[in-house]
């Protein structure tokens, strides 16, 4: 079994807009999914301690995880402490000078990382994408729009579908 783990965002759920096209994508090409519902924890720290409880608990194959914002922070912490197959995020929360994200240094234990990061993010800025792409040699898509990624569905979707289709190739 291969399987997409979606993260969302802080102000999201976990049947979010992107979060429903890509799992739409993911199911279109084989892969199952689950997206984890966050909304009952206070922090970053509990969202990590909850993935990590679900990762523990799954018999997946390969496991590719999604995040978004600060589900981007969630996933790539736990890439750095748990091999998987991929890693796929948009405007993660990384290197953020705030109390709530207490991890600094990200060294994930996949080699398939792709982000997509708006140049007019006013939450997370894009130059923390870029520092992140480069250390971790990952591919980086930095596009005009905002935090929320919403005017780029499409690019979106074009770039999830061939990030799954290059890494589990067939």
């Amino acid at each position: 079994m291969n399987i997409i783990i979606f993260s969302h965002g802080k102000e999201s759920g976990p049947d979010g807009s992107k979060i429903k096209l890509l799992r739409q994508v993911a199911e279109k090409n084989n892969f199952d999914t689950v997206s984890l519902d966050y909304r009952q924890c206070n922090n970053a720290d509990e969202r990590i301690a909850l993935l990590e409880n679900y990762l523990e608990s799954t018999e997946a194959e390969q496991i590719i995880l999604f995040g978004s914002s600060m589900g981007g922070y969630v996933s790539t912490v736990l890439a750095c402490k748990k091999s998987v197959k991929g890693l796929f995020l948009l405007c993660p929360a990384l290197y953020m000078n705030d109390n709530e994200y207490s991890y600094r240094e990200f060294k994930p234990q996949c080699t398939k990382i792709e982000l997509v990061h708006g140049l007019n993010d006013e939450v997370v800025p894009y130059e923390h994408s870029i520092r992140f792409a480069k250390e971790n040699n990952a591919v980086l898509n930095l596009i005009s729009d905002d935090h929320r990624l919403l005017n780029s569905l499409a690019f979106l979707e074009m770039r999830f579908e061939q990030f799954l289709r290059h890494i589990l190739p067939s």
